[in-house]
């Protein structure tokens, strides 16, 4: 799949590493139950104005409420990796299916929290081509907490 053209925040390089981690985490789901093997490969910034990558895939649980999203536990594994000051530049989002999927309610949410509303958003849609969008297009009334 080629880079979508709308994404001039981040490089060709930058989206293909995406791809191709997000690709790697859904081989690793575990989704015995819906059969629906997700992965997602968040990229984010530190303080320090370092560039990571960070992957996660789903994990179901008979008990559904208790399953994980790919974009959660990505979003998980970066603040594990370098703590709660990281920024969330854009995420991409695959199932091995390539079935039209985009993130829950939850995990846009939680992606705002650590993102800000023009983060980058890709996902697979009808068609060839992901659908590429920003937070505030998909999350419009997201709920922010002024403290």
């Amino acid at each position: 799949m080629n880079r979508p053209d709308r994404l001039h925040s981040i490089t060709a390089e930058q989206y293909q590493e995406l791809q191709r981690r997000a690709q790697a985490a859904a081989s690793h789901a575990y989704a015995p139950y819906s059969r629906f093997y997700v992965g997602a490969a968040v990229l984010y910034s530190t303080p320090d104005a370092s560039v990571h990558i960070a992957d996660g895939c789903n994990v179901e649980n008979a008990s559904f409420r208790l399953t994980t999203c790919a974009e959660q536990a990505a979003i998980a594994s970066a603040v594990c990796q370098n703590g709660p000051t990281i920024h969330i530049l854009a995420v991409v989002i695959v199932n091995r299916d390539n079935r039209p999927c985009q993130p829950c309610g939850a995990c846009l949410q939680t992606i705002l929290e650590f993102g800000k509303p023009d983060t980058v958003l890709v996902f697979p849609s009808e068609g060839d081509e992901p659908t590429v969008s920003t937070l505030a297009k998909i999350l419009p009334a997201a709920f922010l907490l002024d403290l």
